[in-house]
């Protein structure tokens, strides 16, 4: 097979030179099979039978659906599974760096060229690479890649995970001399009206076997394609080395990243050796500030802001987690449409692709790491809290694994606009799932572990992630704020997230003043936005759940989370609608009715969207709307 060269999705735009970096679109020819084929490794193993399919991929979606399964996941399959590829690189790459990048695979991924190991992945959510470059063959010669994906323990998760290589899968060429993997990293430490200050960090490798000398050229281009900063910058880089170049650049009259109005400049930067370009990347980038004030809440470039956020899960419905863009894009705007803006990645890192839409639509974004800590929390197996858990999940890795996801998951998305908050953990502090102190009273269970754990876990996860990014705060989408602030949780972290806890915010404010308090996690009740919108110092919300999902389903046959303000193919429901006049600033009137059995009944709200009633039926009808009046005429 011929390897088609591509453009790299927001790494890379357009070649600069023919030496410059390429990155190869990977998506396409692989082959596949269910069940496990411990000789898969082996670039003589027969394949031919195999199923061809195309990336992203999702095997579970395709079921079949059963009982035997986990509730938790939706009622499918896991397994194991591999996927191979063949593929021939051009002789002109033979003195190149070649890396594989994964996007995500789901999960306990392990990766094979030509026959040699190259790394492993538990983490289902995480990106990754691997350098294939010491492996791999060149001209007539076929190289194949072996991917094992190993999902058997399938009640490993409260909602719908899907299995495979769910994400996008791509090549990357470059010299020896070169920035590296996730290497640009772009700040605004100084912002007025009529000027900002652009900080770029850089990190250069050079694996060659001499020191090289090179010009980094930054070039700062607005949304109109004009140039409007630049800098060059002479440097030297020893033999088998890497180092870090901090540029700054001032450009005038900036214009702001809004959630009206996103703007996004591009930083080109090129990697020069005789004013040859060598490699090259684009970054895109938005200048705003951000301002967490106990008092005022939440201020974005200074005015203060009311956080109207929504939780997602991954999946789209019938499509499973292997989502295309243009379905992912159509929900995110039906969901800005509604009032919505700001989204929380629930409970895990995000496709990069939602980040791409959300700079560019004007969401912001908080972006969570992990559902748990360790021991894994319960995993409901044959309905929503019954029955008996499995303990499966990614409790069993965080020890070993944790940090290095953190740490890839804020370097990976560290430059978009979008992104405002980086979230540690959802509900980790859940009263005896697992962990328990005593200020839980009569509900404490010294059997299960301390809550001391907590402060022990976090603080590596809070040090790495600070590391890497300082320009955004450290939060938590806590269960038990009693708990947590006994055992000090609560006050490491930057801004604290409260999950359907509203009662405690007014006394929380007077014994933390200086606390940040927002709702990480709230149901869609109106006194739940009420506490919001009547309390400057509640910064804002984020609602159970923006959008269906799959898994933390009941009983058998149910599969799904109804919870959502629209429904699994993404269109509105009539708790959407009661939102949207609530959140909308655009004028919107839509009538429901209350009847029958309540089939879109959640937590209180209550609305049928059809008019088949039988004849001289009597039912109420619902109107929402943010109109002051409304007037209802017979036909």
């Amino acid at each position: 097979m011929k390897v088609k060269s591509l453009t790299c999705l927001i790494i890379f735009v357009t070649a600069i030179t023919s030496s410059a970096r390429t990155c190869v679109d990977f998506d396409f020819d692989w082959r596949f099979s269910r069940g496990d084929f411990p000789t898969a490794v082996s670039p003589a193993f027969d394949d031919s039978d195999w199923r061809k399919v195309n990336l992203p991929h999702d095997w579970s979606i395709e079921g079949p659906y059963s009982a035997e399964f986990s509730s938790g996941n939706g009622y499918v399959p896991g397994g194991i599974g591999w996927y191979r590829k063949h593929f021939k690189l051009d002789p002109t790459h033979i003195d190149k760096i070649i890396a594989i990048e994964f996007d995500g695979v789901y999960n306990n991924s392990s990766v094979w060229i030509n026959g040699i190991f190259v790394g492993q992945r538990p983490y289902g959510y995480s990106s990754f690479q691997y350098d294939l470059t010491p492996y791999l063959k060149f001209g007539t010669d076929e190289n194949i890649i072996a991917v094992r994906v190993d999902h058997s323990k399938f009640a490993d998760s409260r909602w719908y995970t899907g299995s495979g290589i769910y994400r996008h899968v791509r090549l990357r060429i470059t010299d020896k001399l070169r920035m590296g993997h996730w290497a640009t990293f772009v700040t605004t430490p100084e912002v007025k009206e009529g000027s900002a200050v652009i900080q770029i960090e850089t990190t250069v490798k050079n694996g060659s076997d001499h020191t090289q000398s090179f010009t980094l050229q930054s070039d700062i281009i607005s949304s109109e394609g004009h140039v409007v900063g630049s800098l060059s910058t002479p440097e030297n880089v020893d033999s088998e080395a890497e180092q870090t170049i901090i540029q700054r650049i001032t450009i005038s009259s900036p214009q702001f990243w809004l959630l009206e109005s996103p703007n996004l400049y591009t930083l080109k930067s090129s990697m020069k050796v005789d004013e040859t370009v060598i490699d090259g990347t684009i970054t895109p980038f938005g200048i705003r500030t951000l301002q967490f004030d106990p008092n005022k809440g939440f201020l974005l470039n200074g005015k203060q802001l009311k956080i109207k956020g929504v939780c997602l899960h991954h999946d789209a419905g019938c499509l499973g987690a292997a989502v295309p863009e243009k379905v992912l894009e159509r929900r995110l705007r039906l969901i800005k449409k509604l009032g919505a803006n700001a989204v929380r990645t629930s409970h895990n890192p995000p496709a990069p692709e939602l980040l791409d839409f959300c700079d560019r639509l004007g969401l912001l974004v908080k972006v969570e790491a992990f559902d748990e800590f360790t021991p894994p929390k319960n995993k409901w197996v044959s309905g929503w809290n019954m029955g008996i858990p499995s303990r499966f999940g990614y409790g069993e890795v965080f020890a070993q694994w944790s940090i290095i996801d953190m740490q890839d998951m804020v370097r990976r998305d560290r430059n978009h606009p979008c992104v405002f908050m980086w979230s540690i953990g959802n509900e980790i502090d859940y009263p005896n799932d697992p962990f328990s102190h005593p200020v839980l009273n009569d509900e404490y269970r010294p059997e299960q572990p301390s809550a001391e754990n907590l402060v022990r876990y976090a603080k590596p996860i809070i040090e790495i992630t600070k590391k890497w990014d300082r320009t955004r705060p450290v939060t938590a989408g806590l269960a038990s704020i009693t708990m947590s602030n006994a055992v000090g949780l609560a006050q490491m972290l930057d801004i604290v997230g409260y999950n359907y806890q509203e009662e405690y915010y007014e006394a929380d404010h007077k014994t933390y003043p200086d606390r940040f308090i927002f709702g990480s996690e709230n149901s869609h009740r109106y006194s739940a936005w009420t506490v919001v919108r009547d309390n400057d110092y509640v910064a804002g919300q984020f609602l159970w759940t923006g959008i269906d999902y799959l898994g933390e389903a009941r009983q058998w046959p149910n599969k799904a989370s109804g919870s959502g303000l629209l429904d699994l193919c993404g269109f509105k429901k009539p708790i959407g609608w009661f939102r949207q006049s609530l959140w909308s600033d655009e004028p919107m009137v839509y009538i429901c009715v209350s009847g029958g059995r309540g089939r879109m009944r959640f937590r209180g709200m209550r609305g049928e969207e059809h008019w088949n009633w039988p004849e001289n039926a009597t039912v109420t009808v619902l109107c929402y709307t943010n109109c002051p009046e409304v007037l209802l005429y017979p036909s």
